[in-house]
């Protein structure tokens, strides 16, 4: 009798965690979309800039980079358009005088305070499918993994 050869690992799409957290983030963001993309008309990238400077009031592009792991580039084009619709505006950070801030402009800031209570109100309702004690096994475990993964917070 011949010895049958080892079984070669297989791998299910639908079972692998990599893939499923990567298909619901996605499902997420279009399930939030739909506030920011409505009468704001704003895209992905635009929310995530607009959410991130209304939270700290000025931040430079690069902490954006990094807070919201957007790739600088993708970054970059979304602040020119902010700026074009005047909702973004640049300015000298007062520590160096060399380093350009942004912070949202009056317009702006009336979309953050407007965007904002309807983004909560989304993450509300979807956890709402959760129990109160799933809610904080789930949010504990998301903390685990981000800090596993050196994910670094932006609040």
């Amino acid at each position: 009798m011949t010895p049958r050869p080892p079984a070669r690992p297989t791998l299910r799409l639908s079972a692998f965690v990599p893939f499923r957290l990567n298909r619901l983030a996605d499902a997420v963001s279009e399930h939030l979309a739909a506030i920011y993309r409505g009468g704001s008309a704003l895209e992905v990238a635009e929310w995530r800039i607009v959410a991130t400077v209304g939270q700290e009031r000025r931040c430079t592009a690069q902490f954006i980079a990094a807070s919201t792991r957007m790739h600088k580039t993708r970054v970059s084009r979304a602040i020119a358009q902010l700026l074009a619709r005047g909702l973004l505006e640049r300015t000298a950070s007062p520590r160096d005088r060399r380093a350009l801030q942004l912070r949202l402009t009056a317009a702006g800031r009336r979309l953050y305070a407007q965007l904002v209570p309807l983004a909560l109100a989304r993450e509300e309702a979807l956890l709402g499918c959760l129990s109160p004690s799933e809610r904080r096994a789930f949010l504990a475990a998301l903390a685990r993994l981000e800090s596993h993964l050196q994910l670094r917070r932006s609040d």
